[in-house]
């Protein structure tokens, strides 16, 4: 039997009976937890663990664990990361000129690969292995606040460098990464938590600039879709409720495990199951729901197991996840911060 084509949240930092029963029923594919789920690190534990006996397996958990405005667990008992964007540009100020571009451009891509592995290393050991992240969307001027510092870069070449190195990172932690969000939501000027963006722009620009990053990341082992009505390839759906743009996704390279960005955004339209149904209908292997309402989880479990053609891509994905490496834990924060404070200080 395979499990059900959907990952769901707890609602809270215990989980309950009828929760239990429910997930227990349900068998989602996976779970994903958010700062409302996380507390303490003993408490984090627990819960990861409960999570995984009530469908009995170790069935993935996921975060949001980006940095900056983006993260879950949060101090102080976590880590709190500055926005990638802001990390990448203090490699590249002007208050850093003496020195070469290939040394900046060296250590960046060190920094983030550290970012991605302290990351990968704290989640591991509250039972969470999988990260929402890298973001392979290019940050414009007219990109939406809620998305701009979440970027890597301003350019496709930055932005691949530095989305590998994260991932890169998280593997070695022995966590598997996501990339988000396909094929690129950096024209957006739109919130898609609020309304549906669309981008007018020429297919063949966005060839040459934002969906870059996703062909040159396509290895990695998931996907998640973007809330974005591409008018070329789909006028009235977005990406992740079009055939036609699940269709293209694949066209681009990305055959790995393709899920969802949250059904709950306001970009979608109708009920949650309308919502779901149409993205699985499209192509998505997984949807994803976030809000941990225990009515309308029960109404994505009526969408039923994955596919088996879903089933065995998510089979690939789970194979990838690497055996951690050794992790001298003070080592790599001593060089994280020596690396950070070289182009944030003086000189």
């Amino acid at each position: 039997m395979r499990a059900g084509a959907y990952i769901l949240a707890p609602a809270g930092p215990t989980l309950g009976a009828e929760e239990a029963a429910f997930f227990r029923a349900a068998q989602p594919w996976g779970f994903i937890v958010f700062q409302r789920n996380c507390e303490t690190p003993d408490q984090l534990r627990r819960l990861t663990a409960d999570l995984r006996e009530a469908v009995g397996r170790q069935a993935p958990v996921l975060i949001d664990q980006e940095g900056g405005r983006v993260q879950r667990m949060r101090a102080p008992h976590w880590r709190e990361w500055m926005p990638p964007l802001d990390q990448v540009e203090a490699f590249s100020g002007t208050e850093n000129a003496t020195k070469s571009v290939s040394e900046f451009v060296s250590n960046s891509g060190r920094a983030m690969y550290l970012r991605g592995l302290l990351i990968g290393q704290e989640l591991l050991a509250h039972g969470v292995d999988v990260n929402c992240a890298p973001s392979a969307d290019i940050a414009w001027p007219e990109t939406h606040p809620f998305l701009r510092n979440r970027c890597y870069g301003t350019d496709a070449e930055m932005v691949t460098a530095m989305a590998r190195r994260c991932a890169d990172g998280l593997m070695d932690a022995g966590v598997l990464p996501v990339l988000k969000h396909a094929p690129g939501h950096g024209r957006a000027a739109t919130d898609s938590h609020e309304a549906l963006p669309r981008i007018d722009l020429p297919l063949a620009e966005l060839q040459n600039t934002d969906f870059r990053p996703f062909r040159a990341l396509c290895d990695l082992p998931m996907v998640m879709t973007a809330h974005i009505v591409l008018p070329e390839i789909d006028a009235d759906r977005p990406v992740t409720q079009s055939p036609e743009g699940i269709r293209f996704l694949r066209d681009l390279g990305l055959t790995g495990l393709l899920m969802s960005d949250d059904i709950s955004m306001n970009a979608l339209a109708g009920d949650v199951g309308t919502r779901a149904r149409a993205a699985l209908d499209a192509g998505c292997d997984l949807v994803l729901h976030c809000n941990g309402d225990l009515a309308e989880m029960r109404v994505i479990a009526d969408l039923g197991e994955m596919t088996d053609a879903a089933g065995n891509r998510a089979d690939i994905a789970l194979a990838a996840r690497r055996t951690p490496i050794d992790i001298d834990i003070s080592a790599a924060e001593a060089e994280f911060s020596d690396l950070i404070e070289g182009v944030s200080g003086p000189g």
